[in-house]
């Protein structure tokens, strides 16, 4: 059984028991989460696919940890005028267990 769920204008396909790390939620570490914007939903064969989403469907999570991704750089320059500019930039994930998905 396999779900597409949208978190964040992200798509992701999840399984139970799989651990995914999506954009940053506001939750402690240890509550759960519920994901009700499910897109399409697999149970063993039989697939639902919703316009735009499923109604009723839900997929239930827990917060293992707040993480924050590698490190971006951004290098700007213009050859010949001394313009040079570098920043940096660490996206901040959340890390969650998928509990349940019910259809």
């Amino acid at each position: 059984m396999y779900a597409i769920l949208d978190v964040n204008n992200r798509q992701y396909k999840v399984k139970q028991g799989q651990e995914i790390y999506v954009d940053l939620q506001d939750a402690e570490i240890g509550a759960g989460l519920t994901f009700n914007k499910v897109l399409l939903a697999d149970n063993e064969g039989t697939i639902s696919i919703g316009k735009p989403s499923l109604a009723g469907a839900s997929v239930s999570a827990s917060v293992l940890d707040h993480v924050k991704g590698d490190k971006v750089i951004i290098f700007k320059k213009k050859r010949r005028k001394g313009y040079k500019v570098k920043k940096g930039h660490r996206q901040q994930y959340t890390k969650i267990r998928i509990d349940s998905i019910a259809i």
